[in-house]
């Protein structure tokens, strides 16, 4: 009898097999050859699965690899919408990844309690994760637009998809063992692989297929999608035996309540974007775009004053513009002036101040976005303020990064004139626009007595930045002359003062060259301007304040520019 039990059940151990022959011994009725039903173990499947084993674990790690490159495509959306809402792209870049790693360990803690009914969990996880994720940047959006910020809600949501994210690898790594038992190292090498892979799709499949095409509010929606159907279809297909009737039926009615909403919000996202710009701008949008740099907003119809936004930052107001690019351009004219550069300003407006006098030979402008010079050219409003200066012969436009472009294409010596038209120094991506090395290569496309004329940003705000353009400008071999100019009134335009970053109430210059500080004045043959005049010049020249104490240079690799 013992033997015949070895050879049906094998050897368990004596314990085990001493007792299973005692109850047989004591019970003669019971055959020899039946042995007592064992409790089902959690996560064993009450039938087996559809397909071979090696088929099924084929399967998971598509699985892994698909929900791995939603889960980067999410919190890259974050990113990018932290970066664009509320400025400072490092701070806020640091604070959704740093949120969400952390909340991935939670994650990963949580679910050791969910390994018993694995395939329910995971299925659950991933329609969770699939709403909370594609509906992200809607809820964001709405935040920034009818709340005045965004920050509590995107901690909120880095949170949020972290926790969920985090919980699927100990989830997939009980499914991937109840398909086939092997080493738990073997079976993590083999998800994380898949898990990595998947990271690089989604990462590259955000910035060159789903921003530009779909934009930032379609784009998470269709992730959303994509991570619905790949979850659900794995639980629901390959470990249906490990569900219950009632599982099933959950299930499959959470998924696809989660794709109509997905698919709702899809439908309503136009209206949407609508009402938000609407309600940041004000209702005078007439045109709105997305390049493949930044998003593009121009607004003022029926007699209202244009104003130009950029990645959601006021950049040209017609109300006071005239005194912001007549301060920039002008006391930089006063000496030679046949050949200048223009660094940014695809406006136009800039070099609508350059080109007003008649001995300058050739203007090059150096522009990122080739989406906002094509405004500038097309818009009939636009190019009405900017005197149609893309028709000038004398203008050369270049679609090209401005660092790059003088490290690689500037003429040394080649410039009587450059005017370093560029966004603010605080935001992240312009930091390095303001280095010791670009003004380094500025001085070197510099001819003998010309001059570099730099917006530095707001004085009267930022003291300190102001001032370490100064001391940066000086590393780089520059003596420079300050001077304050009064711009618009601090604030936020847009409707109910929302919205919209708030704007610096004026506007800080330095005008350098390399043997000694330029005089600040304007040259004698000006034309006409309708706001500078010797006088408002020699004020602003008095207005700039003192040196703050022990400002330091800023460069590439230690970046000094702060909020």
């Amino acid at each position: 009898m013992r033997t015949a039990y070895r050879t049906l059940v094998g050897d368990k151990g004596r314990h085990r097999r001493d007792r299973i022959v005692r109850s047989v011994i004591e019970r003669p009725e019971t055959p020899a050859y039946v042995v007592p039903r064992q409790p089902r173990r959690p996560g064993q499947s009450r039938r087996g699965l559809p397909v071979r084993p090696a088929t099924g674990r084929l399967l998971v790690l598509a699985t892994v690899f698909v929900c791995a490159a939603c889960g980067l495509v999410y919190e890259l959306e974050l990113v990018a919408l932290a970066s664009y809402l509320a400025g400072d792209s490092v701070t806020q870049a640091s604070v959704v990844l740093s949120v969400m790693v952390f909340a991935m360990g939670v994650g990963s803690l949580l679910a050791k309690r969910l390994r018993p009914r694995a395939a329910a969990a995971f299925g659950l996880i991933e329609a969770a994760l699939a709403l909370v994720g594609g509906l992200s940047a809607m809820a964001l959006y709405a935040c920034f637009a009818w709340v005045g910020h965004s920050q509590v809600a995107l901690v909120g949501f880095s949170l949020a998809i972290g926790v969920l994210i985090g919980a699927e690898v100990p989830l997939l790594m009980t499914l991937i063992q109840r398909i086939r038992r092997q080493d738990a190292g073997g079976a993590v090498a083999d998800l994380f692989a898949a898990d990595y892979v998947g990271a690089l799709a989604g990462g590259l499949a955000f910035p060159f297929l789903l921003l530009p095409w779909l934009g930032q509010i379609a784009g998470p929606l269709a992730t959303g999608a994509v991570n619905a159907v790949a979850g659900g279809a794995l639980v629901l297909w390959l470990f249906r035996g490990d569900l219950s009737r009632r599982d099933r039926t959950y299930l499959l009615a959470g998924n696809a309540l989660v794709l109509v909403l997905l698919l709702l919000a899809a439908v309503l996202a136009p209206a949407f974007e609508r009402a938000v710009r609407r309600e940041v701008y004000g209702d005078e949008v007439r045109v709105a775009l997305t390049t493949g740099v930044q998003e593009v907003v121009l607004t003022g119809r029926r007699g209202e004053p244009l104003a130009l936004y950029l990645d959601g930052r006021l950049r040209v107001s017609e109300r006071d513009e005239q005194r912001y690019h007549e301060s920039l351009v002008h006391p930089a004219m006063a000496g030679r002036r046949e050949r200048v550069l223009i660094l940014g300003g695809g406006d136009g407006l800039a070099a609508r101040e350059v080109l007003r006098y008649r001995d300058v030979r050739e203007v090059v402008l150096v522009e990122l976005d080739p989406g906002v010079v094509r405004l500038a050219r097309t818009d009939p409003e636009l190019s009405a303020l900017n005197g149609g200066v893309f028709a000038d012969p004398r203008l050369r436009v270049v679609d090209a990064e401005a660092f790059d472009w003088l490290r690689r294409s500037a003429e040394p010596g080649a410039y009587d004139v450059i005017v370093s038209d560029l966004p603010d120094p605080v935001l992240t991506p312009s930091v390095k626009l303001y280095s010791q090395e670009f003004y380094a290569l500025a001085a070197r496309a510099l001819a003998p007595g010309g001059r570099l004329s730099v917006h530095a940003g707001a004085l009267r705000g930022r003291p300190r930045v102001y001032w370490t353009v100064e001391a940066t400008l000086r590393a780089a071999g520059l003596r420079a002359t300050g001077f304050r100019v009064p711009g618009r009134d601090g604030g936020r335009e847009g409707r109910g003062g929302r919205g919209v970053l708030p704007e610096a109430g004026d506007w800080g210059f330095w005008l350098a060259a390399r043997a000694a500080p330029p005089r600040l004045a304007l040259p004698a043959d000006a034309p006409r301007l309708r706001w500078l005049t010797p006088a408002a010049l020699r004020e602003a020249g008095a207005g700039r304040g003192p040196r703050p104490a022990k400002v330091r240079p800023s460069t590439l690799v230690h970046p000094r520019f702060v909020p």
